[in-house]
């Protein structure tokens, strides 16, 4: 090797050491953040009473935050986290669609204190029974109250209705915002379910809410009774799908969500869905539960996460 390129190759190996002291500088950082931030809401949580109903406010995360990364890994960052609520996706295998595949899921998350509350996004595109029980037994199986869907056409809403009845698991309708042709805003959903079984209402995603041009903080009212899950993100600009940063860096208005929230007696989970820099995930996730715990502990609003 000549002199030239052992120098290189010094510059080289020097610059990734560089680089690796400031991602674990980084990354050690956010965790004492969130370790602060726990800490702040356990002892505020010891210094009063039990929440009341009104107040809870639960933290959960949606899989799809690592949807590059394997059930074992995932597992290992919910630990890290201090997170023991999932919103599970057929993604990887976080929870597979096939039975012994899925149950080999479930053992790995009962073996690890992780609960599932609810599983999706799950797409409806067929108006067929076989279809539509499917997805129903799918999540039976897996012990989910809350199915989040994607996709359903207003008239298959009838048919699913019946679902909904025979398994009694809720049925929460996710908007995306400017670009879904159906489900752009919650206000959309609540029109389009307002006359069918109260288990049949609407997992609001925050971030392609404001995108949709609707008052998030308005819309959580207006949803009220009908809201079973909540997507949590935070944007730069309301008008950029690409604007996504960690919970508390942006514009979204949290602290007023969980006003919201606790005003309504919501008795869903708030789900973190970082979807932004899918390979390298951690950063941005410790950060927004750092922010949201610190949030809940000011506003003294009791958590379960």
């Amino acid at each position: 090797m000549s002199e030239l390129q052992r120098c290189v190759q010094s510059d080289e190996v020097q610059a990734k050491n560089i680089s690796s002291r400031r991602n674990f500088v980084r990354s050690t950082a956010l965790a004492a953040a969130a370790f602060v931030a726990s800490k702040k809401a356990f002892a505020l949580a010891a210094e009063r009473p039990p929440a009341d109903e009104a107040s809870a406010i639960h933290l959960g995360l949606a899989s799809y935050t690592f949807r590059n990364f394997t059930r074992g890994q995932m597992i290992g960052f919910l630990k890290q986290l201090s997170v023991s609520a999932l919103n599970a996706k057929d993604v990887k295998d976080h929870l597979p669609l096939d039975p012994q595949e899925e149950a080999a899921a479930l053992a790995d998350y009962a073996a690890a204190g992780i609960k599932l509350h609810a599983a999706g996004t799950i797409y409806f595109p067929k108006d067929e029974d076989g279809d539509i029980r499917g997805k129903f037994e799918y999540c039976k199986r897996a012990g989910i109250a809350v199915i989040v869907a994607g996709d359903p056409a207003p008239e298959i809403l009838p048919r699913i209705e019946k679902f909904v009845k025979e398994y009694d698991i809720r049925f929460a309708i996710h908007n995306h915002g400017p670009e879904d042709k159906l489900w752009r805003s919650p206000l959309d959903v609540l029109k389009a379910v307002k006359g069918l079984d109260q288990r049949i209402g609407c997992c609001i995603d925050v971030g392609h809410t404001v995108r949709a041009g609707t008052d998030v903080v308005e819309a959580i009212h207006e949803v009220g009774a009908r809201l079973f899950n909540l997507h949590m993100k935070d944007l730069t600009n309301f008008q950029s799908k690409d604007s996504q940063v960690p919970v508390g860096e942006g514009v979204m208005p949290v602290k007023k969500i969980f006003e919201a929230l606790s005003t309504i007696k919501y008795k869903g989970f708030v789900d973190l869905e970082y979807e932004v820099h899918p390979d390298d995930p951690m950063p941005g996730v410790i950060s927004s539960f750092a922010y949201m715990r610190g949030i809940l502990a000011d506003l003294r609003y009791a958590t379960e996460v």
